[in-house]
């Protein structure tokens, strides 16, 4: 008898921005160096609140941790080391990522990537996708995992 393999994806409903700040967070406690999770969806979506609550978890603290759309990377120190916010929305190609130093990062940091459609495929092996959109009430997201977040993914 075999043993049944995880989940390759999870769709949720989160009613609230409390619901999205605290899979934020789960999500935060699961994330570890060398990992990322990709965030899309549309403006007013709910990537920078599911960010925020992973920032929490990741460092221990619920300070306030700004959006990224302008300076276009915010990095948090933690227990487990560095974590990147990353917002490449103003982005026109991947071309520009490689300014950023994502490649470094994606080894050695931690990393949350608000539209990570702009890398255009150059996405890190071990990633959670999350597409949240909006639906009454609130958000749904949609979860698919890459790498060790297959295995996590089923303790979410």
């Amino acid at each position: 008898m075999s043993a049944e393999a995880p989940p390759d994806s999870l769709d949720l409903v989160l009613p609230d921005h409390a619901a999205t700040s605290a899979l934020g967070r789960r999500l935060g406690e699961k994330l570890a160096p060398g990992e990322t999770i990709c965030l899309s969806g549309g403006l007013g979506a709910g990537k920078t609140t599911l960010a925020r609550g992973a920032i929490s978890a990741w460092t221990g603290s619920d300070e306030e941790a700004p959006s990224p759309s302008y300076t276009l990377v915010e990095t948090y120190s933690g227990p487990r080391g560095e974590l990147w916010h990353v917002d490449l929305y103003r982005l026109k190609g991947p071309d520009e990522v490689v300014e950023l130093g994502l490649d470094q990062a994606f080894a050695e940091a931690a990393c949350l990537i608000e539209w990570p459609e702009r890398l255009e495929g150059a996405l890190p092996r071990d990633r959670l996708d999350i597409v949240l959109s909006q639906a009454a009430p609130g958000r749904r997201a949609a979860l698919t995992a890459h790498g060790v977040w297959r295995q996590k993914l089923a303790t979410i």
